[in-house]
């Protein structure tokens, strides 16, 4: 059976002098710049395109026991000795529940005109179950009409990965009953939530759940259990579908759909061998999620792959494929790596990667990936809502954090982005993973992705020299 694989060669980047600014709006007077990321490309975005960035709630809010907030698989998996580096948690994370409205006036300084952040569910129902938590649905209704004040788009994620664990107990994602606890609790978000949130993702990356939860481990739950994931990856997209029929039974006008993580997939070389593994790798990393959701059947080939008697197989009953591929609004698409696969369907490294070892740096994936969409799929409106990449970030002596890393990644991104958009590519708008330096699940507080420094022992957030010139791209609408 052909499973993805990480590759394991790293390079880590440099980084020269520059100035940043501080929270407070006020901008340095000699920023300097590296032309080669800094100057404009003089690519021009459509009107009314959408930048934004994104956030999860784990990584972020901190506050785990707070306001009846119960205990996720993720508040387990980290405090388990040797499950993330040095020990971290996201007890306290950046304190985002308690500084909500600090990292509010952030964004609105940025010029970000959409927000992309999840909800906890186990702050919404403390086991998965049961009447909502009103503290918690309260918590988000600040946060939602805090960035409605100042003009910034809610995009709300109903689970991204932290899974109440009261509700892993009972069989987790392994079990068809938590599919439906998720429609339940997506009907308590909505009643809360449903008139002020335009715009709805149903579950993140189900791909990462399945591959690193189930399969290598390194993520919560922590299991290791190939056949056992792939009927996960079932549950997840069942989920997924009863949360959009969920949306559309209160009449809502609101727009939802999934967020998938999509990476394209190369030969490695011009064998008939290298190219029948990559099909069927890219069966397991892109289409068993998108036929599913977006033309309701699974891919044959990965069907055939696992087996008629595997998880998967016996999961699937009827009337099932019709509930995951309920018509949606828009798809949420994250790209990060592409994949070499070889004739024996191992990866191979074409490319330098990031601090994030198995992450290579190819922008020119992210125009292939929107484009196979549009083209396999049909014209349905897109939304980039996570892309950006780990980088040594120092703060020097003068609050200065220079990224230029970062700038010259995301630089490379959105051209290729735009190039889609020039060739056909209904792409609304794209949100910077990540807003802020977060815990980073496994890895804990080592990788930062923020376009805001936080420094942990303080809380103090300092804009990054990538945050400056993203906010004259908002403010352009230009790369």
């Amino acid at each position: 059976m052909s499973v993805p694989t990480r590759t394991t060669a790293g390079a880590t980047p440099t980084a020269d002098s520059a100035r940043s600014a501080l929270l407070n709006g006020v901008e340095p007077d000699d920023l300097s710049r590296d032309p080669a990321a800094d100057t404009p490309l003089g690519l021009a975005f459509p009107d009314g395109f959408g930048w934004g960035a994104a956030t999860s709630a784990y990584q972020i809010e901190g506050a785990a026991k707070d306001d009846g907030r119960g205990e996720s698989v993720w508040d387990t998996f980290s405090h388990t000795p040797g499950r993330t580096k040095n020990g971290d948690t996201g007890d306290v994370a950046i304190d985002h529940y308690h500084r909500y409205a600090e990292d509010l006036d952030l964004m609105r300084e940025l010029g970000l005109h959409s927000y992309r952040f999840s909800i906890s569910w186990s702050r919404v129902q403390a086991d998965g179950t049961g009447a909502p938590n009103q503290r918690g649905l309260d918590f988000y209704r600040r946060l939602v009409d805090g960035l409605l004040e100042r003009n910034i788009e809610p995009l709300a994620t109903l689970y991204h990965w932290d899974t109440p664990q009261a509700l892993q107990d009972r069989g987790g994602w392994e079990s068809r009953d938590t599919a439906y606890r998720f429609a339940e609790y997506a009907e308590h978000v909505y009643a809360a939530l449903g008139d002020v949130v335009p715009v709805w993702i149903t579950i993140n990356e189900p791909k990462t759940v399945v591959q690193n939860g189930y399969i290598t481990g390194h993520h919560a739950p922590g299991k290791r259990d190939e056949p056992l994931a792939y009927q996960v990856a079932h549950h997840l997209q069942l989920g997924h579908g009863l949360a959009v029929q969920a949306l559309r039974a209160t009449g809502s006008s609101a727009r939802i759909g999934p967020a998938f993580n999509l990476h394209p997939c190369y030969p490695a070389d011009d064998t008939a061998a290298a190219a029948a593994a990559t099909r069927l790798y890219d069966g397991y990393e892109n289409r068993l999620y998108l036929d599913s959701a977006l033309r309701g059947h699974y891919p044959a080939d990965v069907l055939a792959d696992q087996g008629p008697d595997s998880p998967l197989a016996r999961s699937i009953r009827d009337g099932d494929l019709a509930i995951i591929s309920a018509p949606v609004d828009l798809l949420a698409v994250q790209y990060y790596t592409p994949y070499y696969v070889t004739g024996e369907g191992s990866t191979e490294q074409r490319h330098a990667t990031s601090e994030a070892f198995w992450q290579q740096i190819y922008p020119d994936g992210m125009y292939d990936i929107l484009t196979r969409v549009t083209r396999d799929y049909g014209p349905l409106p897109l939304t980039v809502t996570e892309n950006g990449l780990p980088c040594p970030d120092v703060l020097g002596p003068e609050d200065d954090i220079n990224d230029v890393e970062r700038v010259a990644f995301l630089r490379d991104h959105f051209a290729a982005a735009h190039r889609a958009i020039a060739d056909g590519v209904p792409l609304e708008s794209y949100h910077v993973w990540s807003l802020l330096d977060n815990f980073e699940w496994d890895q804990g507080y080592e990788e930062r992705w923020g376009l805001v420094y936080v420094d942990y022992a303080t809380q103090r957030r300092i804009l990054k020299r990538s945050a400056l010139w993203y906010k004259r791209v908002i403010a352009d609408n230009t790369v």
